[in-house]
This record gives C-alpha cells, structure tokens and sequence, in this order.
C-alpha cells in the first residue's frame, strides 16, 4: 500500500512540473523579401517571417493554435513526434484531418514527455509549408545535469527558398516531367536569413556549444561543415 501511495505522489509531482505551453499563430499572408532580390506572398505567422522557435522542455504539454487567415485550408504537422494514441493531432491534410477551413481556428495538443531533442513544425496543406509556414520545435531534455556538459545552445534552422508562390511551381511541374529538373529554389536559408547575407555566428574558444541543426527543406539535402573541425 505504501509503495502504491509513493507511485501516486510521484505521478502527481511530475504532472505538477509539466507546463502547458501556449502558442498562438494567427496564419496569413504577407508580402516579403528573404532572399534580399526577390518579394513575393508568404505565408507567416501574426505578421511574421521567419516564425519564432517554440521551445519546451521534455513532458510538457505544447497547445498550438492556428487561426486560418487564409483562403484555403490549413493543417500543422509536429515532425518526427511519435503522436502515441494522438494521430487526431497529427496534422496531415486529408489523411488524418480535413484542414482547418479559411476564417477557423483549432488548437492541437502536442505531448512530449516521451522525447526530447529538435524538431520542426509546418504546414501540411498543399505548398503553405514551403511558401514559408515552418518553424523548429526544439524539446529539452528534462535532465537538468545534460546541461553542464554545454555552455550554450545555438539553433541552425536551415529552410529552401525560392523566387515566386509555390503554387505556381506546382501547376507547371503537373505539365511536365521531373526528371532531370533542377529544383527551383536557389536561396538557402538559415534562421530564416539568406545565407550569403547572414552574419557570422561567433564562437568563443573554450566554451562548449550544442549546435541544434535541423534541416526544415522540402526540396533539398543540406551538406553542412565547420571549417577546421571533423563532423561525425
């Protein structure tokens, strides 16, 4: 009896340490440049471009709400999160949801007690992904004691990004073969910046740094070095 009591304490202190964690995007479109040559309508979230990072820590509970300010449907898909015995919440259109129609909201509840590391949220509706509504989700480990083996967290979010709406990309590729096609987004993207124009990000020597790489691309594979070091 006592070891079942002790059971029921533990459970209730660790549903007491978990947070829920609220986000709201209001989902529209904007008129932007993030390639520094070309501006086109993007798709953001409440007016923005890149979208901000959603940060938690490893059993909380993530509320995300997306307001459809769009003329057609939206869906949100938490990628590479196991959805156990919440596939409802998986935001893949059509498959298992219809999308939110334009001038709705819904609120999905996305629960990370079972994982820690970074991943990335975006749209799973059409081209809206890749015409800009994305962005990482990085989960904390709950292990306190992992963070002395680091002095700081740097987040390299790596996007492709090209010159026109994807929608007009994909009406012309149903007329044609894709074989032997280059892909049509020469911009690269990192934290939501081009690259050839973003600023060095400075190391200190002797300080020790987490590098959170996720590549966020639909078209691409990313190679990525650090010039003197060995990746492994």
């Amino acid at each position: 009896m006592l070891a079942y009591t002790l059971l029921i304490l533990l459970a209730g202190g660790l549903q007491v340490l978990a947070a829920r964690v609220k986000v709201t995007w209001d989902v529209g479109y904007l008129n932007i440049s993030r390639d520094g040559s070309t501006t086109w309508r993007a798709i953001g979230a409440n007016g923005q471009l890149p979208i901000p990072p959603i940060y938690v820590t490893q059993g909380d509970i993530l509320e995300l709400t997306a307001i459809n300010h769009l003329d057609k449907p939206v869906s949100l898909h938490a990628h590479g999160l196991f959805q156990r015995n919440s596939a409802y919440y998986d935001g893949a259109g059509f498959t298992t949801e219809c999308g939110i129609p334009p001038g709705s909201q819904f609120t999905y509840i996305i629960e990370t007690r079972d994982q820690s590391g970074t991943y990335w949220v975006h749209s799973h509706y059409g081209t809206e992904g890749i015409d800009g509504l994305r962005t990482a989700l990085v989960i904390l480990d709950q292990d306190a004691s992992l963070l002395d083996e680091y002095d700081e967290d740097v987040l390299l979010a790596l996007e492709d990004w090209g010159q026109e709406p994807n929608d007009n990309l994909l009406e012309r590729l149903k007329t044609l073969s894709l074989v032997g096609m280059p892909p049509n987004h020469p911009s690269v993207l990192i934290n939501g910046i081009n690259a050839n124009i973003l600023q060095p990000i400075r190391f200190t020597p002797g300080r020790r740094y987490r590098l959170r790489v996720i590549s966020m691309s639909f078209t691409y594979w990313f190679k990525v070095r650090l010039p003197g070091h060995t990746l492994q």
